[in-house]
């Protein structure tokens, strides 16, 4: 049992870390209603203008959040469909080279996107898909694809082997198995692993900007669309991040409980 004094210290350990980690977003949201010239005064006391929410809204800001929206879900899809079946296999079967095949999977979500990049813009420039959403959504796949499968086979390598077992004697495919018993008893770790890959695919910079120039043009590239050759616009810079990381927010908040959840399912066995 923690003491009295030790509970204090953490509690305020979590604020002061709390602020500082909401300090930038604050400072964001803040500028993002002031005008060309309040931006540069640090100060609190200003009058509120939505001019800068009016001037994005107004820009192709929508079309680049639609295909982030786009984009992000249907990469999360695939990935999930794809990496499910992979990490049930790589947990439940012993073939020769799995650790092997395992590893390879796991650098390839360890490995640079600059590494990725070339490659991928040659390949993809014989094939005409830059610009496209189902080329940036195929990219995804480089860092959804393997995370999803990391994530699950953790999970499923909590699940007892004698229910797969049982339920071959019954009859059941591989697919009713997955199906109709890992699937429910693993929607926590699903929906945690489904929630953390979009944020990654919403967040995705690099790899989109290389390869997209206006059609599957995303949220976060469309950001340094507002520094300009004589000034950045700060104040309409702030209003699009911030209109870009609310949904987000606003998400996470949704499904806080199912996140909590999958994340610790398996942490404590009994």
């Amino acid at each position: 049992m923690l003491g009295n004094k030790k509970i204090i210290g953490i509690y305020v350990f979590l604020i002061i870390a709390s602020f500082i980690f909401l300090l930038p977003f604050a400072w964001i949201t803040l500028t993002s209603f002031k005008t060309r010239v309040e931006t540069f005064a640090f100060t609190l006391l200003f009058t509120p203008t939505l001019r800068n929410y009016i001037n994005v809204l107004s820009s192709p800001f929508i079309n680049y959040a639609v295909n982030s929206l786009v984009i992000s879900t249907s990469s999360v899809l695939i990935a999930l469909i794809l990496g499910m079946p992979a990490a049930y296999l790589l947990s439940r079967y012993k073939f020769k080279y799995r650790e092997t095949l395992y590893f390879f999977i796991l650098t390839i979500r360890m490995g640079p996107a600059a590494a990725f990049a070339v490659p991928f813009y040659l390949l993809y420039s014989q094939f005409n898909m830059l610009d496209t959403h189902i080329g940036v959504i195929l990219i995804y796949q480089t860092f959804n694809l393997p995370f999803v499968i990391w994530m699950l086979k953790s999970f499923i390598d909590e699940v007892p082997v004698e229910l797969d077992e049982a339920a071959k004697v019954d009859g059941c495919s591989v697919f009713r198995i997955l199906w109709n018993i890992l699937l429910p008893l693993l929607k926590p770790a699903i929906f945690a692993t489904s929630i953390l890959s979009f944020i990654f695919s919403w967040n995705e910079f690099f790899m989109t900007m290389v390869l997209t120039s206006k059609n599957a043009k995303t949220i976060t590239v469309n950001m340094p669309s507002y520094i300009g050759f004589t000034r950045i616009r700060w104040e309409e810079m702030c209003a699009a991040s911030t209109l870009a990381i609310l949904p987000i927010i606003v998400f996470a908040i949704l499904t806080r409980k199912y996140l909590v959840r999958g994340l610790t399912l398996g942490a404590v066995k009994g």
